[in-house]
């Protein structure tokens, strides 16, 4: 999958995580091209926490780690329809293009999540983009 590292946003009052957002390393190919990114993946605020922009903190903070890397072209996460709102008030696009991945059973179209990107150089919003290996 990659280097993953994680950006937290920890709530100190209680002692505990507030929120975490991961952040992979990949290259993978657009329309046959191969592509540095930055995925977003595993974003979670723990239920007390929300609505205290810990998860905008944190998404902010991996971003600025995935422009720090100068290979990054542009990033890219999936989410469920009810965070469309929240990623796209925070200046990412839907990608309209197909997307793959491997599978144990093989390469598929993944589908379970829509894809977003966000520019970092120039981001695509349509195409094809191979993951090159698991969904993250």
């Amino acid at each position: 999958m990659g280097p993953c590292r994680s950006a937290r946003a920890d709530r100190r009052a209680e002692g505990g995580l507030g929120c975490h957002v991961g952040i992979y390393f990949r290259t993978v190919t657009w329309n046959g091209r191969n592509v540095h990114v930055g995925g977003i993946g595993g974003v979670s605020t723990r239920e007390d926490c929300r609505g205290r922009g810990y998860a905008t903190l944190a998404l902010d903070a991996a971003i600025q780690t995935m422009r720090s890397n100068e290979a990054v072209k542009f990033a890219m996460l999936f989410c469920e329809p009810h965070n469309f709102a929240f990623y796209q008030a925070r200046r990412w696009h839907p990608f309209t293009g197909e997307v793959y991945c491997e599978q144990p059973s093989g390469k598929i179209r993944f589908e379970a999540m829509a894809p977003f990107v966000l520019d970092i150089g120039r981001a695509p919003r349509q195409g094809t983009i191979d993951l090159c290996g698991l969904p993250w």
